[in-house]
């Protein structure tokens, strides 16, 4: 094997790395060196060779990885444990700041199209309902304008698979468990808050739903980790525990629910004291159409603890959004039942 020269490789004599590398880390080893070591080419294949942060053994076989941070290397599991207290603090800053890298990016959007105007959803609940016939989400706007079409006949149709709208409570959980056994993750959910509030003659049961929410979160729905969150703040069927809490908002959250987005936002501005963190959460809440986010940021402007910035940022990120979202048809439909908003 040839030694790439070129390669800035650590000088366990010195404080400093070899051909103009700046300083060594904390632990001792080049974070240069320690990422990504020499280089030699064989047959147009890359051989790296790494350095164990514990004892400063060069190898290709130095491939134990600290498996919190990723970030350094050692030749064996005894290394690893012998640096364990050295690579402590590092471990867990370079861990939190992968966790914030991972918080603060801007997630997907939660909701798809309406499939019948293929308008941006709207993130309200209000603004959009579940269709248990093909277990399509269509806007309240595209709803409204159907029940309009079809006011003459006896019964509604699906605006989109126009199958007629279940005329009993039991019909339509009936539905609902059919979508169910095609493990329809919405319809899962559904079934969820239906035990929750025991509705639509389902018994109130929270055992059942948090069963109901874990396996709809499973299944790539968000929102089931929301309200699985909000069972751990309220202590509602499991004990109550707010780090718990947090951690369910924040897989909520990273998912593109700006309702659990906001609840972490009110957290790190009213019990964590952290206004800077709590702005950054309810500007990507207000991005994805939440009030309350846009009304925590008018107030924190208000008291001076935002910036005019950050509040203007705040109401162009809010426009942005009703543009997207906002539709005759919707118009109408908020206008036909007050309850129907959907910005």
């Amino acid at each position: 094997m040839v030694y790439d020269s070129s390669r800035q490789v650590y000088d366990m004599s010195s404080d400093s790395c070899k051909d103009g590398a700046s300083t060594k880390s904390s632990d001792g080893v080049c974070e240069m060196n320690n990422m990504l070591q020499n280089m030699s080419t064989t047959d147009d294949k890359e051989v790296v060779i790494s350095v164990c942060a514990n004892c400063g053994k060069e190898g290709t076989n130095v491939t134990n990885t600290c498996n919190k941070c990723n970030s350094v290397k050692y030749c064996n599991a005894t290394c690893k444990k012998k640096h364990r207290t050295k690579h402590k603090k590092q471990c867990e800053r370079r861990v939190a700041e992968l966790h914030d890298e991972k918080l603060f990016k801007q997630p997907p959007l939660l909701d798809e199209d309406c499939p019948i105007c293929f308008l941006r959803m709207p993130s309200l609940g209000s603004g959009q309902v579940y269709m248990a016939c093909c277990g399509k989400i269509i806007c309240r706007g595209c709803v409204h304008a159907a029940d309009e079409r079809d006011k003459k006949r006896l019964g509604s149709l699906c605006p989109f698979c126009r199958t007629p709208t279940p005329t009993t409570e039991k019909e339509m959980v009936k539905r609902y468990k059919k979508r169910m056994e095609l493990n329809d993750a919405m319809a899962i959910y559904n079934l969820g808050a239906f035990s929750t509030e025991g509705q639509y003659g389902l018994p109130r049961n929270m055992a059942k739903a948090l069963e109901l929410y874990h396996r709809a979160a499973e299944l790539g729905y968000a929102g089931a980790y929301y309200n699985i969150g909000n069972a751990y703040r309220n202590g509602r069927g499991v004990e109550r525990d707010m780090k718990k809490a947090e951690h369910y908002y924040e897989l909520a959250a990273m998912d593109g629910v700006i309702e659990a987005r906001n609840n972490l936002g009110a957290t790190e501005e009213v019990l964590k004291g952290n206004v800077d963190r709590a702005i950054k959460h309810y500007l990507i809440a207000i991005e994805g159409g939440n009030k309350m986010s846009l009304e925590s940021v008018k107030q924190l402007y208000i008291i001076e603890h935002a910036t005019k910035e950050d509040y203007t940022k705040a109401l162009g990120k809010f426009q942005e959004y009703v543009d997207e979202v906002k539709s005759k048809q919707r118009d109408e439909a908020a206008a036909f039942n007050a309850d129907w908003k959907y910005y």
